[in-house]
């Protein structure tokens, strides 16, 4: 019995030395937590369109970034994260773009180049009065042994007093012309009868009488030599020459 007290107050002396050990122990602390993910990196692009100009025209500037605070262009300043603007380069330049962020720095170029416009086409050379005289006025046609202006032939006359209105300083020569047909002097006079028909229905239409001469070649100076009607006709006519 006194075996068993003591064999009892043993095992409680042992529990409370634990307990009394338990309670000493110092606690352990949580391990700290993990520290904070790195601030992303900035990203950025810029292009040019068109990125080919000629010089004096214009291009436009695009650029987009993600995580940046300051944004910069180099020739054109701060700029906005995200945007576009037109430039106007005088020569073939590189655009450099700087995006700044609490990541870092980014950087995007677009290249814009500038050519030559092609020189401009030579002048065209000018038509004289002369040269416009020659184009416009036509001669008038008369059939044989006749003097009449012809039906046919009022359109044209009409048009070379048009032409001669817009250009009032201009003095022409009217010449008489017949076909081979008849002798020198009938032909002499049928020539002068032509030129003068013609004078008359030009001055009628408002051209000043006094810069128009007449003149009669008769036959003597035929513009075609062959002997048909075909060539003939073409010899019956008032024929226009301007004066230098």
């Amino acid at each position: 019995m006194k075996h068993s007290h003591k064999k009892w107050v043993t095992l409680v002396f042992a529990l409370s030395i634990v307990l009394m050990l338990g309670a000493c122990k110092k606690k352990v602390a949580p391990p700290p937590p993990p520290p904070p993910p790195p601030p992303a990196a900035p990203t950025a692009s810029l292009t040019a369109n068109p990125s080919t100009i000629q010089k004096g025209q214009s291009t436009t500037l695009t650029w987009e970034t993600q995580n940046a605070t300051d944004v910069s262009i180099d020739g054109i300043g701060s700029v906005q994260p995200n945007g576009s603007q037109s430039v106007s380069p005088a020569d073939s330049t590189t655009y450099h773009l700087v995006a700044k962020g609490a990541g870092g720095n980014q950087e995007a170029t677009a290249r814009v180049t500038v050519t030559q416009p092609p020189p401009p086409p030579p002048p065209q050379p000018t038509a004289s009065e002369e040269d416009l005289f020659n184009q416009n006025v036509k001669d008038i046609y008369f059939d044989y042994d006749k003097y009449d202006v012809r039906a046919d032939q009022q359109a044209a006359l009409q048009a070379d007093a048009a032409f001669l209105k817009q250009h009032p300083n201009t003095k022409v020569t009217i010449e008489g012309h017949c076909d081979e047909r008849g002798s020198t002097e009938y032909n002499l006079a049928l020539g002068d009868n032509r030129a003068n028909a013609v004078k008359n229905a030009l001055v009628q239409d408002g051209i000043a009488a006094d810069s128009i001469k007449t003149i009669s070649y008769g036959k003597e100076k035929p513009f075609c030599t062959e002997h048909n009607e075909q060539c003939w006709q073409q010899n019956r006519r008032a024929h226009f020459v301007y004066q230098k």
